[in-house]
């Protein structure tokens, strides 16, 4: 499926390779030419290791990211029963930079998933007690492992909900389970499913290629091969790889659009976003599928 929009896009993404200049925190930054703006997400693994010249940045410092052209970061809260000691480290400097603030939580298939909604919630409202914020919201998200089970899908999706009254956003892996599952579900399950943003992972245009499906070659046709969702809302075009070592970035490049492995001046690889829509857009989002900070 291929829209107008998809051209545009594509050379914007190539344009993100130049480090903007970075501002206040009270001003927003430079949005590509597309008009989306820049998400950078992380876990306790991050900072990777450093692999050239440039910037740094740490879970207390993130003004790196902020310089790089950065309006938000979402923080991993926990995964499968654990918690992620970096993640309010992560927020606190983030909203000190002007950055809104996320987070999201890991589902696995070897824990009850409502016990692991519970975690996420419980950990999600510390935060939100736990300092005067300048952001308006938290945004909350889920990360579904890509052998997740539907029902762990839903009550995950059910409890965030009945304990927080927001329902989170969607990350799905690009894996061929996946997409059986959520495409051959009936319609009624769509239409729960549909009430989570769809957050995509694809970092090249024939990721998930295999022998049931081709390669979807951009976000709308990795949309057509889930069945489910008519847009998505977030990107992650850019991931890591731990490989012979050491962090491996892997970033969509393909076509007109050529991206950097890197994001902007960073010295490290980072795992990247774009929101589909403007700052504004971005803001209403937050507090649609966030919970309030004030």
């Amino acid at each position: 499926m291929k829209r107008p929009l998809l051209l545009p896009l594509f050379l914007a993404l190539a344009s993100c390779t130049t480090p903007p200049t970075g501002g206040p925190p009270e001003s927003q930054p430079p949005m590509s030419s597309w008009g989306m703006p820049q998400v950078i997400n992380v876990s306790a693994y991050d900072p990777k290791e450093k692999q050239r010249p440039g910037q740094g940045y740490s879970e207390h410092d993130v003004s790196a990211l902020r310089a790089n052209g950065a309006s938000a970061l979402i923080a991993r809260a926990g995964k499968g029963g654990n918690l992620d000691e970096k993640c309010a480290h992560f927020l606190a400097s983030a909203d000190r930079n002007g950055m809104l603030p996320g987070i999201y939580y890991r589902l696995q298939t070897h824990v009850d998933a409502v016990a692991q909604a519970d975690q996420f919630c419980a950990r999600a409202h510390s935060l939100a007690r736990g300092r005067a914020w300048n952001a308006p919201a938290l945004l909350l998200c889920a990360d579904f492992d890509a052998n997740s089970r539907m029902s762990d899908i839903l009550r995950f999706m059910d409890r965030v909900e009945s304990r927080t009254g927001v329902v989170p956003v969607a990350y799905l892996e690009n894996s061929t389970h996946l997409k059986q599952m959520l495409s051959s579900a009936d319609p009624a399950t769509k239409a729960k499913l549909r009430r989570m943003p769809y957050w995509v992972a694809l970092y090249s245009h024939d990721g998930g290629a295999g022998p049931v499906y081709p390669a979807p070659g951009t976000p709308h046709g990795l949309l057509h091969q889930y069945r489910v969702w008519s847009d998505w809302a977030m990107w992650q075009y850019g991931g890591v790889d731990w490989s012979h070592g050491r962090s491996q970035p892997k970033v969509y490049s393909h076509g007109m659009n050529r991206n950097s492995l890197y994001f902007g001046n960073l010295d490290r690889p980072v795992e990247r976003n774009v929101f589909n829509g403007s700052h504004a857009a971005m803001q209403s989002f937050w507090l649609q599928h966030g919970l309030r900070l004030r």
